[in-house]
C-alpha cells in the first residue's frame, strides 16, 4: 500500500485513540487559524458547522463581532473527518462516530461495535467491487475477442 494510506492509517489511529481519551487542550483560535491547521477551507468548516459535525463558540465579552472561535478539539474533529472520508465514511457515519466517541455514556464494546459495522461494509463493498472487476474482464475479453 502507499505511504499516504499509512500516513492516513496512523493519523486516523491516533485521532480516534484521542476520542477515547477525551483530552484538549484549550486553545482558542478563528476559523482562518483553523482552515490553516487542518487544510480544511472555511467555506467546508462551515457545512461541517451546519452538519453539526463541529462547533463553534462565539466569546461572550465581545460585541463587536460575530467571529466563532475554535479550540483544539474542533482540530481533531475537523483531521477526524477529513481521513475518515479518505477511507470511505460518509458524513452521516463520521456524525454518528464523533457522536459516540464524544458521548460520556458511550462504552468500549460499543464503540468496537461501531468499527466493526464499518469494517463489515467495506468487506461487502470489496465483494462487489470484486464482483465488478470479473464482470468487467469478461467484458472485455468478449470485446477483445471480438465477440461483441
Amino acid at each position: 500500500m502507499g505511504e499516504g494510506f499509512k500516513t492516513t492509517n496512523i493519523r486516523v489511529w491516533s485521532i480516534l485513540c484521542l476520542f477515547f481519551v477525551n483530552t484538549y487542550f484549550w486553545v482558542i483560535m478563528l476559523i482562518s487559524e483553523l482552515s490553516k491547521r487542518t487544510g480544511v477551507t472555511a467555506h467546508t468548516i462551515r457545512f461541517y458547522e451546519k452538519m453539526g459535525l463541529i462547533k463553534g463558540e462565539r466569546n461572550a465579552e465581545v460585541r463587536s463581532n460575530n467571529y466563532f472561535h475554535y479550540n483544539e478539539a474542533c482540530v481533531e474533529k475537523l483531521l477526524l473527518i477529513r481521513d475518515a472520508k479518505s477511507i470511505g465514511f460518509t458524513l452521516n457515519e463520521i456524525g454518528e462516530l464523533i457522536d459516540a466517541w464524544y458521548s460520556d455514556g458511550i462504552t468500549i464494546p460499543d464503540k468496537l461495535v461501531i468499527l466493526d459495522n464499518k469494517l463489515q461494509d467495506i468487506d461487502g463493498k470489496i465483494a462487489e467491487l470484486k464482483q465488478m472487476k470479473k464482470l468487467i474482464s469478461q467484458f472485455r475479453k468478449s470485446v477483445q475477442d471480438e465477440e461483441c
